[in-house]
């Protein structure tokens, strides 16, 4: 085990993980600005949330570690992993820093993502234990390639993190025999720390006022590179998230959507991401997105834009039925936008404000 990843990896400004070209990120002209690194830094990884502010999240070498080794005993030991998500995004670090405490090279994909690649690679990482960590677009891209299928199948663990995974997309998983564990985390928190709605060892998730969610313990990061106020740091060692959720009687955690994303229509509050699920059962849906747009009688009316099944139609009336049986009618979509394609941002998140910015002013059709 390698005490200190940043030395490891020769150095800390190195770590930053965003072009040296990009004069929009402040977090990137601070380090070549030659601003001093705290010493318990060991990587800086830009971070912008929704606001699209780069932040910087200063994660240390010890939470880098704790997540690394909590990950291994959840997971029932080190192995080899394969790197099929970008370096510079949390998601990819992690690999490589659980690829440096479990003493292995990691196998990675060439630039781009495509399920003859991922097949390849996979099945050039040899013997023992193998994990990867993919985004739910990846995966489903993966699932439509029966051999890249079948691969991801004889991997010990596929940890699918980046956001919500729609309904549909976990059946084809399960029904493939594809061993998803479900991740929540973040930048904040040195990637995910929440496995399947479990905390892993030493993290601790509280829910607070308003039903927000904090998280806890050695893989919260030391604080911002560029401070914003309100400080979600709340005090050390704990992280204040955008995101609402909910913890059942046996400790499982249930994140139901982000505070900036709530639909507030005629007084009432519409989480986008609970509709998604009810919206995504709809045999004639193949994805989905639920976002608010502006209305003068309600404050925001609910939208919905569709990717439809090849060969199948849907209906505004239809969609709202569908969705009426199962949440209250308020959350029921007003809009329905047929799309080619839901766009996304980062790693696989939905791009709610392009979809706003998209058909704020529109007609649904």
């Amino acid at each position: 085990m390698l005490p200190d990843i940043a030395a490891a990896l020769d150095g800390r400004a190195s770590l930053l993980p965003v072009p040296a070209n990009d004069p929009s990120d402040t977090v990137a002209r601070a380090l070549r600005a030659g601003e001093p690194i705290p010493d318990t830094v060991a990587a800086v990884l830009s971070t912008s949330g929704t606001t699209g502010t780069p932040k910087g999240a200063q994660l240390t070498a010890a939470g880098l570690l704790a997540g690394a080794h909590a990950t291994h005993e959840r997971l029932g030991g080190p192995g080899r992993w394969l790197l099929a998500l970008p370096a510079h995004h949390v998601a990819g670090f992690q690999v490589l820093v659980r690829s440096v405490v479990a003493g292995t090279t990691p196998v990675a994909l060439a630039a781009g993502f495509t399920p003859a690649d991922l097949a390849s690679a996979i099945a050039s990482m040899g013997p023992g234990r193998r994990y990867t960590s993919l985004v739910a677009a990846q995966l489903d891209k993966a699932m439509a390639d029966p051999a890249a299928a079948a691969a991801l199948a004889t991997l010990d663990a596929v940890l699918i993190g980046g956001g919500p995974m729609p309904a549909a997309v976990s059946e084809r998983a399960s029904a493939a025999g594809i061993p998803v564990v479900r991740t929540y985390g973040m930048s904040e928190t040195a990637g995910g720390c929440v496995y399947d709605g479990v905390p892993l060892s030493g993290v601790e998730v509280v829910i607070a006022e308003g039903s927000r969610v904090v998280l806890g313990g050695p893989t919260v990061a030391a604080g911002y590179r560029n401070p914003v106020e309100p400080d979600p740091f709340v005090e050390p060692g704990w992280f204040r998230t955008d995101d609402i959720g909910e913890i059942d009687d046996a400790g499982v955690l249930r994140v139901l959507g982000r505070v900036d994303d709530a639909i507030s229509t005629g007084g009432l509050t519409v989480l986008p991401g609970l509709v998604e699920d009810v919206v995504a059962t709809h045999p004639a849906v193949a994805e989905c997105a639920v976002f608010g747009v502006a209305d003068d009688r309600l404050g925001q009316r609910v939208a919905a834009a569709v990717v439809v099944v090849d060969g199948a139609t849907i209906t505004l009336p239809q969609l709202r039925s569908h969705v009426a049986e199962a949440l209250s009618p308020t959350a029921a979509p007003r809009e329905l936008f047929v799309v080619d394609e839901v766009p996304r941002r980062g790693i696989g998140k939905v791009d709610r404000r392009e979809l706003i910015r998209r058909f704020g002013g529109g007609t649904s059709r």
